[in-house]
């Protein structure tokens, strides 16, 4: 099983290689410009190919049981000409946009896994995930990630909301604290599941030396109370959750 998933992560390496790395800007600007008609993008996808064709290859030629030449081949073709598709589609979108950006990863690393499953020639790997995923263990620290960032940041918002008003030009980014908000508490929670809770306190501090200057305005009290406040809720919510979580975990 090790060498298996050395495979896929062989695999994931050489398109991390082969997308970044290995991909110049004037490729991606090429893409952008000329779409189908740019030769950038189908070296690129020979490029992916080449990669997929060496890892698939040396995983074949190490095992004696591994799949037949025709597989290693059809695989390195399905990954180049899946890339060059999804990258052709992708040069008709919005280039700056996330959604579009991690939709596309998707897509290849999708690919990625069926390459890897017909290299493999079983579906046991994908139904032993999908029966680990389905325990209570997992589902519950799914869960709580889920919680730790847009609900816990309604909640929080709405406990605090009387106190919004008689804060006058915060001078803050839009939005910007609901943002260091859910990455706080999923950096919390993640150390109580991890048991560092020391760590926790390190983290507390490190926002506090952020905020010194905040903390020696005298007019600025409001906010800084404001702000304290937040953040005890935010922390003290993910901490409780994680360790409720820890209990479900070593209770079951």
């Amino acid at each position: 099983m090790n060498a298996d998933l050395s495979l896929l992560l062989g695999l994931v390496l050489a398109h991390l290689l082969g997308d970044f790395a290995l991909q110049p800007s004037r490729w991606v600007e090429a893409r952008l410009v000329r779409k189908v008609r740019s030769p950038q993008l189908y070296l690129h996808a020979a490029l992916h190919g080449g990669l997929a064709l060496t890892v698939l290859g040396a995983a074949t030629l190490s095992r004696a049981s591994g799949a037949s030449w025709g597989v290693v081949l059809g695989g390195a073709a399905a990954i180049a000409l899946s890339h060059a598709a999804i990258d052709l589609g992708k040069a008709y979108l919005s280039p700056t946009r996330l959604r579009w950006f991690m939709l596309d990863q998707a897509l290849h690393l999708l690919v990625l896994l069926g390459a890897w499953l017909a290299w493999l020639g079983s579906w046991q790997p994908l139904l032993a995930f999908w029966q680990w995923l389905f325990t209570p263990q997992v589902l519950g620290i799914v869960v709580a990630y889920v919680l730790v960032t847009r609900p816990l940041s309604i909640v929080i918002a709405l406990v605090i909301q009387r106190w919004s008003a008689q804060i006058d030009n915060p001078g803050t980014l839009i939005a910007a604290g609901a943002r260091i908000g859910m990455a706080e508490r999923v950096l919390v929670l993640t150390l109580v599941l991890l048991d560092q809770l020391t760590a926790i306190g390190f983290l507390l501090a490190a926002k506090s030396v952020l905020r010194f200057g905040e903390l020696r305005g005298a007019q600025d009290r409001k906010l800084t109370e404001y702000v304290l406040m937040g953040t005890l809720l935010s922390v003290s919510t993910a901490m409780v959750l994680g360790l409720l979580i820890r209990l479900v975990i070593q209770g079951s």
